[in-house]
């Protein structure tokens, strides 16, 4: 059996497992606020299909309502606990999705798949709605293969133990824009973080898509590099690690634990 991995830019992914689509963070917009989609094309209609959506936390470019609003009627979501009080635009989804709010150490079923929801280290409250806070969250999805989503996270101590073992681990190793704060795993620590999790294989995501609008000639290779920079810094910290760089819309595919092989790019 193989898991097969699509990045949509950002950090939307697609993991197809066991017969199941699962989502990640799904941003379908051209622009937010201040940002602009600088690098691949608006996911197709088809990239909404899922039979179960991974919401990391709560800030705008991770928790996108319009495009939880693209999603089937019924659609599983899962979101970090206190989200429904600090994003008031959920009311708009609320009725036509199956919304749950899920904390660090829960795990749900879903047909063939297992969904353990892990924390993170970052800052993923929602502004500026008032001082609700939420925590952010990484999700191991279990099937065929365990595979990592981290959403968005800094290194943070007992990671490994929190997260557990994992067969494929998509890592943020940027951001989208020319400074990543405190709760951010650039290329170097993304591939600290690799060593740590020791994964068959490995994505970079969240980098090369949203960039701030009037900034395209401040520090343009923290948009342009990470990816190429995580694989050079992952050979040297993880050199058993298959990593694939993905393109916008292209996938890969990896053999689950038990199938000869790591993976072949599509």
């Amino acid at each position: 059996m193989t898991v097969e991995i699509t990045w949509w830019g950002h950090a939307t992914v697609t993991v197809r497992d066991s017969g199941m689509r699962v989502l990640t963070d799904p941003l379908f917009a051209r622009r937010l606020a201040h940002l602009r989609r600088r690098r691949g094309a608006v996911p197709p209609a088809a990239a909404a299909t899922a039979d179960v959506v991974l919401v990391s936390h709560l800030h705008a470019d991770h928790l996108h309502v319009g495009s939880l609003a693209m999603l089937a009627p019924g659609t599983p979501v899962l979101l970090p606990r206190g989200a429904f009080a600090a994003v008031p635009g959920l009311r708009r989804v609320r009725d036509r999705l199956r919304l749950t709010e899920v904390e660090a150490g829960e795990s749900l079923d879903f047909g063939a798949l297992t969904v353990r929801v892990v924390p993170a280290a970052h800052d993923g409250r929602r502004l500026p709605y008032g001082p609700q806070r939420a925590p952010a969250l990484g999700y191991v999805v279990e099937g065929a293969a365990r595979t990592y989503f981290a959403g968005d996270t800094g290194l943070f101590d007992g990671m490994a133990e929190a997260v557990g073992p994992c067969d494929i681990a998509l890592l943020p190793v940027g951001g989208w824009g020319p400074f990543l704060g405190d709760g951010h795993l650039d290329a170097a620590r993304a591939a600290q973080a690799l060593a740590r999790l020791a994964p068959r294989a490995a994505v970079p995501v969240h980098y090369g898509t949203f960039w701030p609008i009037g900034m395209d000639a401040v520090r343009p290779h923290e948009f342009h590099t990470p990816g190429r920079e995580f694989v050079r810094q992952a050979a040297r910290a993880a050199p058993r690690v298959a990593v694939h760089r993905l393109d916008h819309g292209q996938s890969v595919t990896v053999a689950a634990a038990d199938a000869p092989g790591r993976g072949t790019a599509g």
